[in-house]
């Protein structure tokens, strides 16, 4: 049994390693990916134990769908060829400055005329003007027109609840389920009049309780406006939601349907083993 476990780790570690290198499946199967993820992460920093559990999770899976992975730490590469080669992108808790007006550009073109699909995480709404960077007007219009507010430092537990069941992003996920740790991002406003919202956390559900509240609290949404299919899920920062079925399901499920895989998804969400 040791020696299983110990050979899995390594195969999982090697995907992680060959990074965009790897493109199928192993051992003689077909080489050619259903499709091709483009992962955006932040070098570093705080949230780097989730984008590490992130990375495990996302290996197990893209082996199991036989999808390719190309992971960047910055904006630096984006333009409109680089972006054409793939059919997903995930912004995993990158945040909406320190682009180039040129990877600006590429990506509102991508999202806009529907060129791929987009799955963001967490910090890709911290927007206003952090560390010398201006707010990205196109992109809190995408999110619903909201502005980074304020956030729960100390963390808290809370009920997230699903409010649109019949979304293929929330296939198999319960109609409502605990997230342990998180930081609960606060905005100047709910985004819910701009976008399409899919599930909101109950701030009566805090545990501990906290004064950072903003009544409405929508928490998973999809702009519907543009022709990319798109989900932001503000969960992201604690490297627990990689073992929280929930969590996984909608981000199996977001996968899938963003990459234009499937219409209807029957969630099996992978587990961290």
């Amino acid at each position: 049994m040791a020696t299983y476990f110990t050979k899995r780790n390594f195969i999982r570690s090697l995907l992680i390693l060959a990074g965009a290198g790897w493109s199928g499946s192993l051992f003689g199967q077909s080489t050619k990916p259903r499709f091709n993820v483009l992962v955006m992460t932040e070098a570093g920093g705080i949230h780097a134990p989730f984008v590490d559990a992130a990375k495990i999770w996302l290996a197990s899976l893209a082996a199991e769908n036989n999808f390719s992975i190309h992971y960047i730490e910055n904006a630096e590469p984006i333009n409109d060829k680089f972006l054409a080669q793939y059919q997903l992108f995930i912004q995993l808790n990158y945040p909406p400055y320190m682009w180039s007006d040129t990877a600006k550009a590429a990506f509102q073109k991508y999202i806009t005329e529907g060129k791929g699909g987009w799955i963001g995480f967490h910090h890709a709404t911290l927007l206003g003007e952090f560390d010398g960077y201006s707010i990205w007007p196109w992109f809190s219009d995408f999110m619903g027109g909201i502005r980074y507010k304020n956030y729960i430092a100390d963390f808290a537990k809370a009920i997230v609840r699903v409010e649109a069941k019949s979304h293929p992003c929330l296939k198999g996920v319960p109609a409502s389920f605990e997230i342990q740790k998180e930081e609960w991002y606060t905005y100047d406003k709910s985004p819910r009049p701009n976008v399409n919202v899919l599930a909101s956390v109950d701030e009566s559900t805090y545990s501990p309780d906290s004064d950072i509240k903003m009544g409405d609290h929508p928490v998973v949404w999809s702009n519907e406006r543009v022709k990319a299919r798109n989900i932001y899920i503000f969960m992201g920062h604690h490297p627990d939601l990689l073992t929280n079925k929930a969590f996984t399901t909608i981000f199996r499920n977001a996968i899938l349907w963003g990459a234009g895989e499937v219409n209807e998804v029957h969630a099996q969400p992978v587990k961290i083993k």
